[in-house]
């Protein structure tokens, strides 16, 4: 791994406390997610023409962006409860993020983007391994390192994971980008009024016990991550392939996608053809509630599983596999959500830290985020990344890519695993349709 020296490390609080946004709660969307870790994500440029006060300038947009979206400038705090219970809110009181500022003086672009790997240099630029969401009750709720290359710079967030989910995070990204362009208001400011659902009453209680909050991460051990670039032509034949094999029109571009790789990875698995095999979707809620607006700051996803035996999987075809998709996301109306916060709050389950089970997938991301449009004043960006907390065996996670259309897709699975699928003909053919 290449050496990172860091230079500055400093809290960056909000030019202007706001007195409208004190407190925050969290609703079950948030709450389960507190024992696992932060979300990491960071946009690799090139290096600015006039980099001697590109810190200070991204401090200082920072700072501003923050006036904004305060329960990010925020800490988590707590309620203990006479009956053993506790409760969780965001307490908007502006004790900052946290802002580092690094060099990896021998890194060039190359070095990240031609690999057919990701490389694990990539790890070294992100903040907060290791830490779980309910631990922001003292670590700051967003951290920001920005790290120098010879001809770059990687600008990667760390976000509590209890305050927002994948869209809220890029949300967020895309303002600061506005910011740092000079805009004096934001295009999509964001909204925190929580989702009001009849019988549910905050602040939630929940019961926790000590030994998870104390359990260590889980350490994945050797993977590897690839990242599988669709371009949009190719997308639109998979697409068509897997609806014209069920007769219909309803399979999604991603639907299909997802399906090409759950046949592949359960494939080179080695599955016996009569073991049940699942891949775990997550389905956003925004699109689905009529009372939450896509500017929603929080989590607001649900997560879904659609399973098929090994044999039927692999059998049947893409088309099978992406409809089986389809069916379930389809099955999920808004009164399915509403059901799963009543159910929840009477019985909270807590996400936890764990190897994922060889007959499993788990799905992140989503190609609607505006990855690609931030623009920090000196060009778009010319790659994604996420940090070492999205490491485990057998996630799948989905971008757009650099180009409008474009899909990126990448696989975090075992050497064994992926060496197969390079080399599996089907996988192959398919990429290829």
């Amino acid at each position: 791994m290449a050496s990172i020296r860091f230079i500055s490390s400093r809290i960056i609080q909000a030019g202007s406390r706001s007195k409208e946004t004190d407190r925050i709660d969290l609703t079950p969307w948030d709450l389960k997610h507190l024992l696992v870790g932060y979300l990491q994500a960071g946009l690799l440029f090139h290096k600015p023409k006039l980099p001697d006060a590109l810190i200070h300038h991204l401090q200082t947009s920072l700072s501003r962006t923050l006036d904004f979206f305060p329960p990010l400038a925020g800490r988590l705090a707590t309620i203990e409860h006479e009956d053993k219970t506790t409760s969780f809110f965001i307490d908007c009181n502006n004790a900052g993020a946290l802002f580092a500022h690094a060099t990896a003086e021998n890194v060039n672009i190359s070095d990240l983007v031609e690999p057919v790997y990701v490389p694990e240099t990539v790890d070294a630029f992100f903040q907060l391994d290791g830490v779980k969401n309910i631990e922001g009750t003292s670590k700051p709720l967003l951290a920001v390192q920005v790290t120098e290359l010879v001809d770059g710079i990687f600008i990667t967030c760390s976000a509590n994971h209890s305050v927002v989910d994948g869209a809220s995070f890029w949300h967020f990204f895309n303002s600061w980008s506005e910011t740092s362009r000079g805009f004096d208001y934001l295009s999509r400011p964001p909204i925190f009024k929580r989702p009001l659902i009849d019988d549910i009453h905050y602040p939630i209680r929940i019961p926790l016990q000590k030994e998870h909050i104390q359990e260590r991460f889980f350490q994945p051990g050797n993977l590897k991550v690839r990242v599988f670039n669709f371009r949009k032509e190719s997308i639109v034949r998979i697409k068509r392939k897997a609806n014209a094999k069920m007769n219909t029109d309803k399979i999604s571009s991603l639907q299909a996608l997802l399906s090409l790789f759950w046949q592949s990875i359960m494939r080179n698995r080695q599955m016996d053809p009569n073991q049940e095999t699942m891949i775990f979707l997550v389905i956003g809620v925004r699109q689905k509630l009529q009372q939450l607006p896509e500017e929603y700051f929080g989590n607001a996803i649900h997560s879904a599983e659609v399973s098929l035996k090994a044999g039927e999987l692999v059998e049947k075809g893409l088309g099978n596999a992406a409809w089986e998709i389809n069916q379930v996301v389809a099955n999920h109306r808004e009164e399915n959500f509403i059901n799963f916060v009543k159910w929840w709050v009477n019985s909270p389950l807590l996400f936890q830290t764990g190897p994922m089970m060889n007959n499993a997938l788990l799905t992140g991301n989503s190609p609607r985020f505006d990855i690609y449009g931030n623009d920090f004043g000196w060009g778009r960006p010319i790659a994604m990344s996420h940090g070492a907390e999205s490491k485990c065996d057998g996630l799948v996670t989905v971008s757009p890519g650099v180009e409008e259309g474009d899909i990126e897709i990448k696989v975090c699975l075992s050497p064994k695993t992926i060496q197969a699928m390079e080399n599996d003909e089907d996988f192959i053919a398919a990429l290829n349709i």
